[in-house]
């Protein structure tokens, strides 16, 4: 008569089935395996490791570049003809991908930590490599197309620098649980030195990165400069559409010191408010002037532009998602808003004392005002009655000739230079993108007496580092934002940041000098606890000695018949939840 008796009752591990599993595609016990990981899925590891860090730098450059989308999607208009809003696609990608490999990274963490071996299941290897690719082909085309833009990253840092700081040591402090526990149940030496001393290097660097993070908001309160007055690029193009009268007046009402524009000049010389260099984009020129929708603003005449609406296409494209927060009667007014001139700006500039920033573009070269374009506009300016003070004149041409017709003009320069250089052409002013000064120009500027006007400023945490930087003034096409910034959004004494960075760097340095000794402790009392019984078998089998399966399973065999014929204890005692291969599985006696 043959006798079956049960060996093991296996307790369901749902958690450990859905790691390896979703990972994996290693639902069952007997596909899950503590062996070593190979070299070729070490390699994937390395991969997806790699993938992780750019895409990570990846979303973090979009995260901040949320400064410039305007300027991004104009960028794209003036390629491809068509407006749209591109940074969509790009944000909704970006984040599903980073969150997508976010995941894999802490199911490959929970692996480790488990004793696992890695096995990246195909599928997610073919969408680790298409992030990989993706994220590579659009930095490419970045750094090609708006290569300006990855200067927002080391200027945010500024901003962000110390609390990333902070976030990346939590993170890998936490990581020391793992690493001790890896540590701790490896036999080889080498192995353990080699990790050791990665994970105490990373450590180290993050306890001293704080010694290369700069920052304007790490300052004494006492010595902040008055905060910046703030110009309206365009007006306000966030409420109203850009160049408007109606965009002006809504900037106006939301404290703003000046107003910037763009200027181009028609075909009968008359300087009016245009950033595109054609019509289509913020005009119905397509309905009016269907034959002449690709023509050149400059073609058209003051008598045809009048004709034009200016307002529908911002309701209709919406360009800053904000229609919807708009008054119906705003959106009644934004409805009839038609082309502006320079002289409508100047007349409504002069009423609020307000000053006037104007970009000018020469019309091209067949254009009837192409050698008079200076003259026409300092006759614009001068016929408005507006005050020569509050008109900040940007062109080059013909400098010298407008000083000397107009000497109270602003006399500014939109190209950088020295301050002794500007001070020798009678400059004052200057006016640069945000990203083209260090925080020790600005400081020379400022000694020099040179008026620094920074654009486009639209977020706060970038306006508060511009203000801690002791910058005078902005260019805003969001004022309404920026008037909620009456402070810094940050500003911390240096010794307070020393104070805080040492005591963060001890609490972490305590924490895993903590677990390194937990996990050793533990380790020290499973292995001695194993050791209870002194059949060779079990002996060897609770070693820390790694062995291929089949040597496990060969082992486990003799060592059930042993402890079952000397009744030691029922299999369930001795073997908990360990080996599959004898599940539910009989000894014939």
């Amino acid at each position: 008569m043959v006798k079956h008796q049960p060996l093991q009752v296996y307790e369901r591990q749902l958690c450990l089935s859905c790691i390896t599993g979703i990972y994996g595609c290693r639902w069952k016990r007997y596909q899950r395996s503590h062996d070593d990981t190979t070299k070729w899925e070490l390699l994937w590891s390395l991969i997806l490791l790699l993938t992780f860090c750019l895409l990570l730098v990846w979303f973090y450059f979009w995260w901040e570049a949320h400064n410039d989308y305007s300027e991004f999607n104009w960028f794209l208009y003036n390629r491809s003809g068509e407006w749209s809003d591109g940074t969509v696609p790009i944000l909704a990608t970006t984040a599903a991908g980073f969150t997508y490999i976010a995941f894999l990274i802490v199911l490959a963490l929970c692996h480790v930590a488990l004793g696992q071996q890695l096995n990246l299941h195909w599928l997610h290897k073919i969408g680790v490599t298409a992030a990989l690719l993706t994220t590579i082909i659009g930095v490419i085309s970045v750094n090609q197309t708006w290569a300006q833009e990855w200067d927002v990253i080391p200027i945010s840092l500024q901003a962000t620098g110390p609390f990333l700081h902070i976030g990346a040591l939590a993170a890998v402090t936490a990581l020391s649980w793992i690493v001790a526990g890896q540590v701790t149940r490896a036999e080889k030496m080498m192995f353990q030195v080699v990790v050791v001393l990665l994970y105490v290097s990373v450590l180290l660097a993050l306890y001293v990165v704080p010694l290369h993070i700069t920052s304007p908001c790490i300052m004494d309160p006492a010595t902040l400069k008055p905060r910046p007055a703030v110009i309206g690029h365009q007006g306000a193009p966030m409420l109203a559409p850009e160049n408007t009268i109606w965009s002006f007046q809504r900037a106006l009402q939301m404290n703003v010191t000046g107003l910037e524009a763009d200027v181009a000049i028609s075909m009968d010389g008359v300087p009016f408010l245009m950033r595109d260099f054609t019509l289509r984009r913020t005009t119905d020129v397509e309905k009016v002037f269907p034959d002449r929708q690709m023509d050149e603003a400059s073609l058209f005449n003051w008598t045809d532009l009048q004709q034009l609406n200016a307002g529908r296409w911002f309701l209709k494209d919406d360009p800053f998602w904000t229609v919807n927060t708009l008054l119906q009667r705003e959106k009644e007014r934004i409805a009839n808003q038609t082309v502006c001139s320079l002289e409508q700006l100047l007349e409504l500039a002069s009423y609020h004392n307000s000053t006037v920033v104007f970009r000018l573009r020469r019309p091209p070269p067949k254009h009837p005002c192409y050698d008079s374009w200076i003259n026409d506009t300092l006759q614009a300016v001068q016929q408005s009655g507006v005050p020569q003070s509050l008109v900040i004149w940007t062109p080059d041409d013909n400098r010298a000739q407008v000083r000397q017709l107009a000497p109270d003009l602003i006399q500014t320069s939109v190209v950088k230079r020295s301050p002794q250089v500007l001070e020798q052409s009678g400059i004052s002013s200057l006016l640069l993108r945000y990203n083209q000064v260090s925080r020790e120009e600005i400081r020379n500027f400022s000694e020099a007496h040179i008026n620094l006007t920074l654009y486009t400023v639209n977020e706060p945490w970038l306006y508060s580092v511009l203000w801690c930087s002791g910058v005078s003034s902005v260019s805003s096409e969001a004022p309404h934002v920026l008037l909620k910034v009456p402070y810094p959004i940050w500003l911390m004494r240096p010794n307070v940041y020393c104070l805080a960075w040492v005591s963060a760097d001890l609490i972490s340095f305590a924490v895993v000098i903590g677990i390194f000794i937990f996990q050793n402790y533990h380790m020290i009392r499973y292995r001695m606890s194993g050791m209870r019984s002194y059949n060779p078998e079990q002996i060897m089998l609770n070693a820390a000695v790694r062995r291929s399966s089949g040597d496990i399973n060969v082992m486990k065999e003799k060592l059930i018949f042993s402890e079952v014929r000397n009744g030691v204890g029922s299999a369930e005692e001795l073997y908990g939840d360990s080996y599959d291969y004898y599940a539910n599985q009989g000894i014939s006696q």
